[in-house]
C-alpha cells in the first residue's frame, strides 16, 4: 500500500474510534451555568426530543427528525407539516406551520408571521434542536400563549442533502454535536450565497415558499467560527444607516435587540454582535460591521423588504449551551412580535410602499469607527514551526476591550438613479423565470410599442479564473452607456420598479450591483462572438473606408502609436477597422438588458467601473 494513503487511513480510524476530541485542540473552555438549563426535558417526559436525550450532546439524522415532528404534529391542532420541494438528492424540505388559526397562517395583516430557518449550513444545526424543543413546548409544554397573536413557520433543516453528509470529523473547529452535517449541499453549493441567483433546487423552493405565506420576521440559524470571545449567541441585521428598507430595521434595532438581548441575558447567555476581526493577529485592532449583500439571508431579506435576522452562535461554545440560546432567542423573538408585531408589519408596509429616486447599491467600510465594551477573550502570538508564520492561540481567559473600534460597512460605495423599468427581449425567457421565482412582477407585451431606454456596452471585462459557486463570475466590467429609440415588438418584457418589490429588480438586473444577473455571469452569449471575416475580404473594404473617410487613418495611427498589442498584431489591426464597418456583430458586448431611466434621470454615463469583492 502507499504510504500516503496508509497514513491517510489510519488517521481516519484514529479520529473515527474516537483517538481524538476537540477539546484536545480547541481553545480552553470557560465553565458555563444558566437559568435556560431548565428548558431541557427529561427522559421521562413523553415528548422529550431526539437531542435532548443524548443532553443536548448530538444531534438526530434527518429520519429521526421527521418522525420525531411527524408524532408531535400528529398529537397538535396547532401544528401542522408541510412538503415544501425538494433537494437536489431528492429529499423532501419540510415546514412546520405553528398557528392558532392555522387556515388563515399567509399574509393575514392580523397575525404577524415569523420565519425560522435551520441547517442552511447543516453542520451548523443548533436552530433544528432548539426548534423542537420549542414546538414541544408550544404543543405540550404549556407555552401556547406565544401564537396568541402570531404565526410560526419553522424549517428545520433547509440543506438535508448536507445534514445527511454527517460525520464526526466535519468542522474541527467546533464544539458539537458529535455528528455534523456538511456546510454544502450535494450540488457543493453553499445556499447562504444563493439568494439572488437562485441556482439550488432547495433555494427555488425558499423563494416560492417565501413568496407563497409572506412572513414579517425572517431569522437564519447558524454557528460562526473564527475568534474567540465570551460571547456565545451573536447575531446581526442590516444597521438603519445602511438598510434598503430603513424602517423595518429599525425596528430591528430599537426594539428586537434589546429585547432578545435582556431575555437572553436572563437567561445566563451572553448575547454580542456578529465579529468579524480587522486583523486576525492583532485583535485591539478592532472589528468590521458587516453590511450583507443580497446573495446572504440578511442582504437578500433587506432588498425584498422582509426584516431578517442572522444568527451566528459561537463554535467554540459546547453544542448545550448555544441550542439553549438560541431557544430562548426563538422564544423571545414570538413574545416580542405578539406585543409589537403589528408595528413591525406596518414597518415592512412602509418600507414595501416606497418609491426613493436613488438606490445604494454596495457599501465601503467607513474610515472613523464607533466603539464598543467588547466582551473578549485574551490570546497569545505562538510561532509555528510548521508554517513558519505566527498563529494566535486564545487561552480561554476573558478579557474586556474598552472602547474597541467597530468599523461599519456604511459609506455608500455604487449607487444609481433607480430607473422606471427594465426591458428583456424574449430570447431571455430563464432570466425572467428566475425573476418571477423572487416575487417580481413582470409584464409581457402584447404589441410594438417605442420605448427610449439605456443600452449598455461592456469597454472591458474579467471574469474569475476558477467558479465561485457554481458559476464564473464577473470580476471587473466597464460600460459604455447609449441612449436607444427603439420599437420593441411583441413579447418583450417589462420589469417596472414601481412594484414593491422593486428594489430587488434593481439588485438583480442592474449590472453594476454585486449580486446582479451579469455579476453572476447570466448572460455568457453576450461575451461571444460568432461571424468574422477573411483577410481576401476584409482589405478592399478597408481601402473603400480610408477613400470614403480619411480621418480614419489618423486614428488607426494613434490607435497605433499607444497600443503594443495592436501594432504586433495583424489580426487585430484588421479587427480594429471590422469594427468601424456594419458587419460586425453590433450585440457583442451589448447588456441585452435596456435600462428606461424616468425623465427626471435622463442623463449619459460613461466608464462605469465594476468592481466585485
Amino acid at each position: 500500500m502507499n504510504k500516503s494513503w496508509s497514513f491517510l487511513l489510519s488517521s481516519s480510524l484514529l479520529f473515527s474510534a474516537g483517538g481524538y476530541s476537540a477539546d484536545d485542540w480547541l481553545p480552553p473552555l470557560p465553565a458555563w451555568r444558566g437559568a435556560s438549563e431548565a428548558l431541557i426535558a427529561t427522559k421521562q417526559n413523553p415528548w422529550v426530543s431526539p437531542a435532548e436525550l443524548s443532553g443536548l450532546a448530538d444531534s438526530p439524522d434527518y429520519a429521526t427528525t421527521l418522525e420525531y415532528l411527524r408524532k408531535l404534529v400528529d398529537s397538535s391542532d396547532l401544528l401542522e407539516l408541510e412538503q415544501f420541494g425538494l433537494s437536489a438528492q431528492g429529499r423532501p424540505l419540510y415546514v412546520v406551520k405553528a398557528s392558532k388559526a392555522l387556515h388563515k397562517i399567509a399574509q393575514n395583516p392580523q397575525r404577524p408571521l415569523l420565519l425560522v430557518q435551520a441547517g442552511i449550513h447543516s453542520g451548523e444545526i443548533d436552530g433544528k434542536d432548539a426548534g423542537l424543543m420549542l414546538l414541544r413546548d408550544i404543543a405540550h409544554g404549556g407555552k401556547s400563549h406565544l401564537l396568541a397573536n402570531t404565526d410560526l413557520l419553522f424549517i428545520p433543516v433547509f440543506s438535508p442533502d448536507g445534514h445527511e453528509r454527517r460525520s464526526t470529523t466535519n468542522r474541527m473547529n467546533q464544539r458539537g454535536p458529535v455528528q455534523q452535517g456538511w456546510r454544502a449541499t450535494a450540488q457543493n453549493l453553499n445556499l447562504n450565497r444563493d439568494y439572488t441567483k437562485a441556482d439550488a433546487p432547495e433555494m427555488q423552493a425558499m423563494l416560492a415558499l417565501i413568496n407563497r405565506y409572506q412572513p414579517d420576521l425572517y431569522i437564519d440559524v447558524h454557528v460562526t467560527d473564527g475568534e474567540d470571545y465570551q460571547y456565545d449567541i451573536t447575531y446581526g441585521f442590516n444597521e438603519p444607516f445602511a438598510a434598503i428598507s430603513p424602517n423595518g430595521a429599525t425596528w430591528l434595532a430599537k426594539l428586537y435587540r434589546p429585547s432578545v438581548n435582556a431575555a437572553l441575558e436572563l437567561a445566563g447567555h451572553i448575547p454580542g454582535p456578529l465579529v468579524f476581526g480587522v486583523d486576525s493577529k492583532d485583535f485591539s485592532k478592532g472589528i468590521n460591521g458587516w453590511t450583507a449583500s443580497p446573495r446572504y439571508s440578511n442582504g437578500y431579506g433587506d432588498v425584498r423588504h422582509l426584516p431578517t435576522v442572522l444568527v451566528e452562535n459561537h463554535s467554540l461554545k459546547p453544542y448545550r449551551q448555544r441550542v439553549l440560546g438560541t431557544y430562548v432567542l426563538l422564544e423571545q423573538s414570538l413574545t416580542l412580535l405578539n406585543e409589537q408585531g403589528k408595528a413591525l408589519i406596518l414597518a415592512r408596509q412602509a418600507d414595501l410602499q416606497a418609491r426613493p429616486k436613488r438606490m445604494a447599491l454596495s457599501f465601503k467600510t467607513a474610515e472613523q469607527a464607533d466603539v464598543i465594551d467588547f466582551k473578549g477573550m485574551s490570546y497569545e502570538l505562538r510561532q509555528s514551526s510548521i508554517s513558519g508564520d505566527s498563529y494566535v492561540a486564545w487561552t480561554g481567559k476573558p478579557q474586556l476591550y474598552p472602547q474597541l473600534p467597530v468599523y461599519w460597512d456604511k459609506v455608500t460605495d455604487k449607487e444609481v438613479a433607480i430607473p422606471q423599468a427594465y426591458w428583456l427581449p424574449p430570447e431571455q425567457y430563464s432570466v425572467m423565470q428566475r425573476l418571477k421565482l423572487h416575487g417580481i412582477d413582470v409584464s409581457v407585451l402584447e404589441k410594438p410599442q417605442k420605448v427610449s431606454a439605456q443600452q449598455l456596452g461592456v469597454t472591458a471585462y474579467k471574469f474569475a479564473d476558477k467558479p465561485f459557486e457554481g458559476r464564473f463570475m464577473l470580476t471587473e466590467a466597464m460600460f459604455s452607456r447609449a441612449t436607444v429609440n427603439r420599437t420593441l415588438p411583441a413579447g418583450w418584457m417589462k420589469v417596472s420598479t414601481d412594484q414593491p418589490l422593486g428594489r430587488l429588480a434593481v439588485a438583480l438586473l442592474e449590472p453594476t450591483a454585486p449580486d446582479s444577473f451579469f455579476s453572476w455571469g447570466f448572460f455568457p452569449g453576450m461575451f461571444e462572438r460568432t461571424e468574422y471575416f477573411e483577410p481576401y475580404a476584409i482589405e478592399p473594404l478597408i481601402a473603400r473606408m480610408l477613400v470614403q473617410h480619411p480621418e480614419l487613418q489618423t486614428q488607426f495611427d494613434q490607435a497605433l502609436a499607444k497600443d503594443e498589442g495592436l501594432k504586433n498584431n495583424p489580426r487585430e489591426r484588421y479587427n480594429w477597422f471590422y469594427r468601424q464597418m456594419p458587419y460586425y456583430d453590433q450585440q457583442y458586448l451589448k447588456y441585452p438588458v435596456l435600462i428606461e431611466m424616468k425623465r427626471s434621470f435622463i442623463t449619459t454615463y460613461l466608464n462605469e467601473h465594476l468592481v466585485i469583492k
